[in-house]
């Protein structure tokens, strides 16, 4: 009988290249920034200004809201990194993003007729906090991609073609050459039950 099954060394070091190449691809930007290059600041607004103009226009804001509150969180950023007190334990996307949106709800409780105290402290989360949160979720999409990366065909086709490329049952099962679409849908349950079980044993052998 086999054992249980781990991670290749393969596997291991293309998920350690992967974040090394994040950590990297960050350093180079922070260090870029506190030297004042603009091609790095023209880097960082095309990356990440579309993720914060998103958060805002679908929370009350505007364009010119969005492009304030993500100066402001750049200048938060250059900051930190020119006083060395940046502990960046996660993306410098997620931290962007994080920063914004705490910005950008002390901005909305400004604006509220009824004071900022029942905003602030009902909606307004710690950076702390809200960065652990959105680590959180980017380590469980590493993991979930990882353990689509591990799940071999056709079910990793299957499974994205399904939640990801959004074709029907009926597409899927001309596609792979099913029966019908009730084999179909038997064999897309199998495969998500596959991907569950390589996604919590990743996440195990990851903890």
């Amino acid at each position: 009988m086999r054992g249980p099954k781990h991670l290749h060394p393969s596997d291991n070091e293309r998920n350690d290249a992967r974040r090394n190449d994040a950590r990297s691809d960050d350093a180079r930007l922070l260090v870029g920034l506190a030297d004042g290059s603009d091609a790095v600041l023209a880097e960082l607004y095309k990356r990440y200004f579309p993720m914060v103009l998103h958060l805002i226009l679908n929370n009350s804001g505007s364009e010119d809201d969005a492009k304030d509150i993500y100066q402001e969180a750049l200048i938060v950023l250059y900051e930190k990194v020119s006083e060395g007190s940046l502990e960046l334990h996660c993306q410098l996307k997620t931290y962007l993003y994080s920063v914004s949106r705490r910005l950008w709800l002390k901005q909305l409780s400004k604006r509220s007729r009824n004071g900022s105290g029942l905003i602030d402290q009902e909606n307004l989360a710690d950076v702390d906090d809200d960065l652990t949160d959105h680590h959180a979720r980017d380590r469980q999409f590493s993991l979930m991609a990882d353990s689509l990366d591990r799940l071999g065909e056709p079910c990793r086709t299957l499974l994205e073609d399904f939640y990801i490329r959004h074709l029907s049952m009926q597409d899927i099962t001309d596609k792979f050459g099913y029966t019908n679409t009730d084999n179909a849908k038997t064999q897309k349950y199998k495969c998500l039950m596959r991907l569950k079980r390589l996604f919590f044993s990743v996440y195990k052998e990851e903890r």
